[in-house]
């Protein structure tokens, strides 16, 4: 058997049987133990998919050894090749942080659970990127999403149930909406794989209903906003191992799902012309910018504060998804990469803080500069990437963002750009000036810094956000091809990466 040929589909299938191994386990070592081992071999099989793109092109993998569109294909380009990465990468550096996090924040019986729904969840993730079939697409979306509401619904605190009721709700009439448009193309074009519906659709004249109760679904599930309601409540009361992976992964798993969608399916640019989608995704998401942001600086609880945060950073993948051109696209792929890594790092800082101090308010955060330097260092890194300083990652998708909105002509999206930065260097000081200038308060337990097991992979991510920050051709240069190859040939065709 020629182990390569078969990296796509031990992908999704390694974690999938993974998840009852887990659950047999039932010991709650055994099962950290165990599922980090799977979670570093699938980032292992990712960044081999990503490797083998990169040399010798797309890779199309017939399920069953069914010629597609009969049969479900798994396709890897270099776009969905980069988001594997980024997810099994998160998934995998979260693993070594959750074993002390977990254990203090999920109910001592239920802990092998969690590791059961983290195993599902990161199936779910890993099959939306990499299938090339769109009703498929829908399966993984409900498998990641059903494991999601479990997962969020573990925390302690009862208003994670609530928290996790309401994204049960709105996620549920998402995928209602994505399966109904689903059904509609199914309806006129008799197929579901996505390169065949491609190269149908451009025969049809009527299909922006379709494509309506599509993106409508995908905008619930990666709350651009005004449907965002169930974000903020389900990271504010999940436990923070979970809420440091979805913001990393599952919003950004549905920015790609709709770049792919919009861009390969529909045609991209040249759908735009005549349906103005375009404009309705960058207005929404220009609104995001700003109201996410100006929520952000009012929040008291930090995980809120950063959830909304997460609100204001899609509006910018959202943005230049809208843009039409290379440096917009690209600004919005590499954004998704960019933001999953200081999302990621900000939220573990304040699980390393959670652990230690018991942090929950932001002015919890007093005097921990001092007593925990190293976690409060990883979370001004995240900071000044969140406003976009230079030689942080957060610069790099603003300046192509800026740079796409010039060559777009639109010089007044500069101008909110700008804002939304001075916005984050708002709530992005509160934290800071909590940690570094407010008075510690009396009478607070001795506080020491996090265990290594907690802040080697803080680090890992705050590493990151300088590194590619200083060195960010190794991503852009990935995101230019694809963006160029998208919008280049008009998007037609599942094969736009490269």
């Amino acid at each position: 058997m020629n182990f390569e040929a078969h990296l796509p589909a031990l992908q999704v299938v390694i974690p999938l049987l993974a998840a009852p191994l887990c659950f047999l386990l039932r010991q709650k070592s055994l099962a950290w133990l165990f599922s980090t081992i799977v979670t570093w071999l699938t980032f292992a099989v990712s960044v081999m998919l990503l490797a083998a793109v990169r040399e010798n092109g797309p890779i199309s993998y017939h399920l069953g050894g069914w010629e597609p569109p009969w049969g479900i294909e798994y396709y890897v380009d270099t776009l969905s090749a980069l988001i594997l990465v980024i997810v099994s990468g998160i998934g995998a550096v979260v693993m070594p942080f959750a074993r002390i996090s977990v254990e203090r924040e999920v109910e001592a019986e239920r802990i092998y659970v969690f590791y059961v729904m983290y195993l599902l969840c990161l199936t779910g993730l890993l099959g939306i990127t990499i299938t090339g079939d769109a009703f498929n697409l829908f399966v993984f979306l409900e498998i990641s999403s059903l494991s999601s509401y479990v997962l969020i619904s573990l925390g302690k605190d009862r208003r994670a149930l609530t928290a996790s009721f309401r994204y049960l709700i709105m996620g549920t009439i998402g995928a209602t909406f994505y399966v109904i448009g689903i059904g509609a193309l199914y309806m006129m074009t008799g197929t579901l794989n996505m390169a065949d519906l491609a190269t149908r659709l451009p025969e049809l004249q009527k299909m922006e209903a379709a494509l309506a109760f599509i993106l409508v679904g995908l905008s619930l599930k990666l709350a651009l906003f005004p449907l965002h309601l169930w974000l903020p409540n389900a990271y504010a009361f999940a436990p923070t191992v979970v809420t440091v992976f979805l913001a990393a992964t599952a919003t950004k798993v549905s920015v790609y799902a709709m770049i792919r969608i919009v861009y390969s399916v529909f045609g991209g640019t040249a759908f735009f012309d005549h349906v103005g989608i375009d404009e309705t995704t960058m207005a929404l998401g220009l609104i995001g910018m700003i109201a996410g942001s100006l929520v952000a600086i009012f929040q008291r609880n930090v995980k809120r504060l950063l959830a909304y945060s997460s609100i204001s950073q899609i509006g910018y993948m959202m943005l230049g998804f809208s843009l039409g051109n290379v440096f917009g696209l690209a600004a919005a792929i590499v954004h998704i990469i960019n933001h999953a890594i200081m999302k990621a790092a900000m939220f573990m800082a304040i699980g390393c803080a959670t652990n230690q101090a018991r942090v929950v308010s932001v002015d919890d955060l007093a005097g921990l500069g001092r007593r925990m330097p190293l976690t409060m260092a990883a979370m001004v890194v995240g900071c000044l990437s969140l406003i976009g300083v230079p030689l942080t990652v957060g610069f790099v998708s603003k300046w192509y963002l800026l740079r796409g909105a010039f060559e777009a002509g639109l010089w007044p999206i500069a101008f909110i750009i700008g804002l939304s930065g001075l916005l984050a260097v708002i709530y992005s000081w509160r934290l800071i000036e909590a940690a570094y200038f407010a008075k510690e308060p009396e009478g607070r337990e001795e506080v020491h810094e996090a265990p290594p097991s907690m802040l080697i992979p803080l680090w890992i991510l705050a590493g990151l956000c300088i590194l590619l920050g200083t060195n960010a051709s190794w991503t852009l240069d990935l995101a230019i091809d694809v963006a160029t190859a998208l919008i280049g040939p008009a998007g037609t065709g599942q094969g736009g990466g490269q």
